[in-house]
């Protein structure tokens, strides 16, 4: 991870234009290529960012102080650097991944078990499938055999969000299983998450917990 305080303006040209005027920011850029723009407040959230896969060119010569971040789609993240304070780069190595609490383990075990939940003619493929940036928490096919992403939480953020974004941005790449859609499952949604999900084509499923354990399961077992 490389960290960059500088005084510096950014400029979004995408979708829609968006400007950051001169003021001293964290820059984090990240080993998977995302790139984000943080102030002193806002907790965790970034004032902008492009998450990956993205690519970072840093201007030279009349530029020297240009970044330029450009998206698959074409959209751009400009940061006008006018003076740095702070560069250095540090290696964080693999992630364990999120530990979840016991509620979400258990959304998780629940909805695996019950997977039409989802919807017609939906079938488990696995729980916990392994990526090489961590676990999706189920993967399954819809009734027309597509393969199905979802991420379980108990509260749904924009966080959890972008963590399924990059979910399905590796998945898509395996012609195994792509194409693959993503559903973004919460006990509750933010109105912000369900925003940035639907602007993804990531569908949303409020779950209900105390319904999940309370529906009949037909399934035969061996106790």
């Amino acid at each position: 991870m490389r960290l960059v305080i500088a005084r510096c303006s950014v400029d979004y040209a995408g979708r829609l234009t968006a400007h950051l005027p001169s003021a001293p920011r964290l820059i984090l850029v990240k080993a998977d290529g995302s790139v984000s723009i943080h102030a002193d407040d806002r907790a965790y959230k970034p004032l902008n960012w492009m998450s990956p896969p993205c690519t970072l060119k840093e201007g030279s010569g009349d530029d020297a102080g240009v970044w330029t971040v450009v998206n698959k789609a074409g959209e751009k993240l400009i940061i006008t650097m006018e003076e740095i304070l702070h560069d250095s780069s540090h290696e964080l190595g693999v992630d364990p991944g999120l530990i979840k609490d016991g509620v979400e383990a258990h959304l998780q075990e629940l909805l695996a078990d019950r997977i039409e939940t989802l919807g017609d003619g939906f079938t488990l493929i696995r729980r916990e499938y392994m990526t090489a940036i961590g676990p999706v928490d189920i993967l399954c096919r819809d009734a027309d055999g597509q393969t199905v992403a979802v991420e379980i939480k108990r509260r749904g953020e924009i966080d959890g969000v972008e963590q399924l974004t990059r979910y399905l941005e590796l998945l898509n790449r395996d012609p195994h299983l792509a194409p693959v859609r993503g559903i973004f499952a919460a006990q509750e949604i933010k109105p912000q998450a369900r925003v940035l999900a639907t602007d993804r084509g990531i569908g949303c499923a409020v779950l209900d917990y105390n319904a999940l354990r309370g529906i009949e399961d037909d399934k035969l077992r061996l106790f």
